[in-house]
């Protein structure tokens, strides 16, 4: 097995470097982004983007969101519910603004592509903070929004502490404009 060194030049094999990745993220409260991760073990970013692949393979639980990898808790509370929604690029920081003030957290955003199927992309957004440092980085990487895919068509899973906050949600998002309704 190829062996590698950690931040504190001890010699770590392939498969306990992964170990104490999953160890790292299960034991922290925010996402852990991979360039953190390979400057822990002193590996590239690649490698670890290959260990997460081959621990999600054995079974562990680990969620990639814009912010880094994290493993998702059952202690969500309240109610989980899709929304449909549609609207230009420009308007993604509104729509997802709106969402979160109504104190419910973006899961994700689905998409349903016509080659691939459904597309989803972790979020996990749950204050204006979050969203806008998703809406810079986005920016930042001059990447589009899976929506783009779809002329704007796309699902978020929401996560809402009662049935009231998603109601709410769903009238701001008509209020814009961009609920999209049968």
């Amino acid at each position: 097995m190829a062996a590698v060194r950690d931040e504190g030049g001890m010699c770590v094999r392939a498969e306990e470097r992964r170990q104490a990745v999953l160890e790292l993220i299960e034991q922290s409260e925010k996402p852990v982004s991979a360039s953190a991760l390979a400057s822990r073990f002193l590996v590239s970013r690649q490698i670890i983007v290959g260990d997460i692949a081959l621990l999600r393979a054995a079974g562990a639980q680990i969620s990639a969101t814009p912010r880094g990898y994290m493993i998702l808790r059952d202690s969500m509370t309240g109610i989980v519910k899709q929304i449909a929604c549609q609207h230009s690029a420009e308007e993604m920081e509104t729509e997802l603004n709106a969402i979160v003030d109504q104190g419910c957290t973006v899961i994700d955003v689905i998409v349903e592509h016509p080659l691939y199927g459904q597309l989803t992309g972790e979020l996990h957004l749950s204050s204006r903070y979050e969203v806008a440092r998703f809406a810079a980085r986005l920016a930042e990487e001059e990447a589009l929004p899976l929506s783009r895919l779809t002329e704007g068509i796309h699902l978020h899973t929401l996560s809402c502490p009662d049935e009231s906050a998603f109601l709410r949600v769903k009238d701001a998002l008509r209020e814009l404009g961009i609920l999209l309704e049968d």
